[in-house]
Order: structure tokens, then sequence, then C-alpha cells
């Protein structure tokens, strides 16, 4: 018998679409794995309102978990709690750095930028604060694109929310 443990280490397998480098767990996107009326329910939550990767995420999990011999499921889309960066485990963090996605500080948001005031963000490259944002939008919109003046090169920093 499937048990939720089993589930939660099934859904490591489910990559985030737009960054293949870590998972829906390491994201914090799953929320939750429970067992109800006769079937597996899983929640997801969107890292941000309108996220095009969320339905592809639904799909893979769908997809997975029919694969895996689950027959009677239900992936659930949980708009609250908002989730935010802060649901991000360190390993996805690395993981983003070592991609050359400058990761989002942890306990943090990006009010200080709305207040005219950017923030540090550490190159993903070379490790160097001498950095400056080009864009509030980068290849995603979950992402600003930024500059290092100590390596010249660009790079995404992933917005804390």
């Amino acid at each position: 018998m499937i048990q939720a443990e089993d589930i939660w280490q099934f859904l490591t397998e489910v990559e985030d679409p737009e960054i293949p480098v870590v998972n829906v767990i390491e994201m914090g996107i799953v929320r939750d794995v429970t067992y109800a009326q006769d079937k597996w329910v899983v929640s997801i939550t969107p890292t941000y309102s309108g996220c095009p990767a969320m339905h592809a995420i639904e799909q893979d999990i769908t997809e997975l978990l029919s694969e895996k011999g689950l027959q009677h499921f239900e992936v659930k889309t949980i708009l609250s709690p908002a989730w935010t960066t802060d649901w991000m485990t360190n390993e996805a963090r690395m993981k983003l750095e070592a991609y050359g996605i400058a990761p989002p500080q942890k306990g943090s948001s990006d009010k200080a930028l709305l207040m005219g005031k950017l923030r540090d963000v550490k190159c993903p490259r070379c490790k160097s604060y001498d950095t400056h944002m080009i864009s509030q939008f980068g290849s995603t919109a979950c992402k600003s694109l930024y500059k290092c003046e100590s390596c010249l090169e660009p790079f995404d920093y992933f917005k804390c929310i």
C-alpha cells in the first residue's frame, strides 16, 4: 500500500519546468499530500499568480503518479496562503546559484526594492556584490536581470516574495 511518504518521494522527480535543476518539493510548490475520500490529494501552490508553469507542473505530477500506479488521486491548486520564497529549501537555493541564478535571500522581501532602494545581490558566478539591476524582469516574471561589474556577466536574480 502506498503511503504519503512514498508520494512525497515520487514528487522529487518532478522538475520545475522553468528551472530544471530544482524539483517541486525543493521549490515549496507542493504544500501537502493527504488521503481523503478514497483518493490521494496533492495540494500545490503557484509561485506567482498566473505562473505559466503551473499547468505543466500539474500535468507532470498527474503523469508521474499514474506511472507509479496510483489510480485515485487529485492534484489540487490552493492559493492561500500565498507562496513565498521562504518555502524554498536551502538545497534549492544552492542549486539555483550553481545553475547561475542568484537565489532569493531567506526571510526577506523585495519591499526595499519597491521603496527605491536596491538590495545587495551576489553574482552567482564570481560571488561579487558589485552588481546592479538591468531590468525588473529577467528570463521569466519571477526573476530580475542583473549584471556583475566584477566579471561583467549578466545573470538572473530570483525575486523574493
